[in-house]
Order: C-alpha cells, then structure tokens, then sequence
C-alpha cells in the first residue's frame, strides 16, 4: 500500500507553496492536502473554538484529494487526520511556507503550529518555509531539497515526539551548499506599533518591527541560513525545561 501523505499550510489553499508540495508529495504516495480558505500566517497553535469548522471540496482526483477549511492549520490537521484520510497518514507536511520559519519565528508560525499539532498526534510531521515572501516565489530550486527529506522520513522515521522545522535558503540550486542540523538561534522582534487614523478618524494599531539576530553561532538555523545551507531543526511538543527544574526546588517550600 503507497504511504498516505496529509498535507496543510498557513498561506490558504490557493498558495503557490502548497501547489509545490502536493505535487512533490505525489510522486510518493497518496495524499490529502487540507489548508485553510485564508491566509491564516501567525496563528500558531490556534485552534477554532465557539463555531464550526467548514469544509469545501476542491478537488479529487486518483491518488489526491484537496480541501479548503474556514479554520487554523492547526484545525485542518485535526480534522483532516480524523475524517478526511482514509487511514492514519503516514507522513504531515505543512508549507512550503511563503517566507522564514527560522529561530524565534518558529512560536508565531502557522505552519509550524500544525506540525507540532501532528507530532503530538503521534505522526512523523515536518515543516518546509523557503525565505521568500514573495506570492510569486519560485520553488523549482527548493524541490530537490523537499524530495530528498521526505524519502528519508518515509524510510527512516523520526525520534519519537520529534518533528523538523526546515528552512531553505532563496537561492538557486546549484548555490545550496547542503543541509545542516541545527538549534534555533537566539533572535527576537523588536515590535512597535504604528498608531494610524482611518477615513472616519477613528486611530487603530498596525504591528511593525524589526528581527534582530546579532552574530549567532555556527551551530545556528540563522547562520545555516546566511550561509547558503538549508537548516533543519529537531523540534518537539514538550516545552518544559528539564534542567530548571532542580534549580528550582526551592520554590517548593512554603
């Protein structure tokens, strides 16, 4: 039996990154793309709650079947997983993202949020994002990348509970140096918001900022990235900090 594939995304159904996957993920194995109806970049782990999700058929064809969702990523793989697939997907892809999943950017993400979602699901899940916002972006360079890690997934599995957050850099094929292993590395946004006044003279708010990532380490997704390596970061569901927690016992006693 060919592997199952579900595919989502944060960029909405109809991006030009999602087309890329499914097709990749095609030559692999059947496959179920749901991805939600909007743009849904920056909800995280969101889920929808209060109201009910919907579902629009866009197409089946043999061996794929693809879905718009008035949801998050996150609830697309939720309910995709449990009745839309004809079995227990063998594999979660979400992406390939329209812009950086890199360092910090990894909490905001909706495209990461969904594969976190799978791995806590109990599913082998990664997260594909090229540095390119563009809606027009070119994928054709970062395919080799996308089909060589899938075919190692497939065949080798991931540890358990962990899944991989992977960053391709915009350049051309022939200009990747490789594919490194890395920790996410320490960055931030600096964030302001920018106090504007609508035709009615009411004033609203519009996030801006700016990320800051000063000389990270070798061992790095920032500096695989500046580099010319594409960077694939182990990332897992489990936020706590094991080695606080003896430092702090103390907290214990009352």
């Amino acid at each position: 039996m060919k592997p199952l594939i579900l595919i989502t995304n944060d960029d909405g159904f109809a991006a030009r990154g999602l087309r890329a996957l499914d097709e990749i993920a095609m030559e692999f194995g059947d496959v179920v793309v749901m991805a939600p109806e909007q743009n849904s970049s920056g909800k995280s782990h969101s889920i929808t709650t209060g109201r009910p999700l919907r579902v629009r058929e866009i197409k089946q064809d043999d061996g794929l079947a693809v879905y718009a969702c008035d949801g998050t990523p996150v609830d697309c793989v939720k309910l995709a997983s449990e009745y839309f697939c004809p079995r227990k997907p063998d594999l979660v892809l979400s992406g390939i993202n329209h812009g950086s999943n890199s360092s910090i950017n990894v909490l905001y993400s909706g495209t990461m949020g969904a594969v976190i979602e799978a791995t806590a699901l109990g599913f082998n899940a990664i997260g594909f994002s090229l540095l390119n916002h563009n809606p027009e972006a070119d994928f054709e360079p970062s395919r080799h990348i996308v089909r060589h890690l899938i075919a190692q997934v497939l065949t080798h599995g991931l540890p358990p509970d962990i899944s991989l957050n992977v960053n391709i850099p915009r350049l051309e094929q022939h200009q990747i140096k490789g594919i490194r292993i890395c920790h996410e590395a320490k960055a931030q946004w600096n964030d302001s918001f920018e106090k504007r006044i609508d035709p009615q003279g009411r004033p609203y708010w519009w996030l801006t900022g700016k990320f800051v990532c000063n000389d990270p380490p070798e061992t790095s997704d920032e500096w695989a990235l500046a580099n010319g390596y594409v960077s694939v970061v182990p990332i897992h569901p489990d936020f706590t900090h094991y080695p606080a927690i003896a430092q702090l016992q103390h907290l214990e006693v009352l």
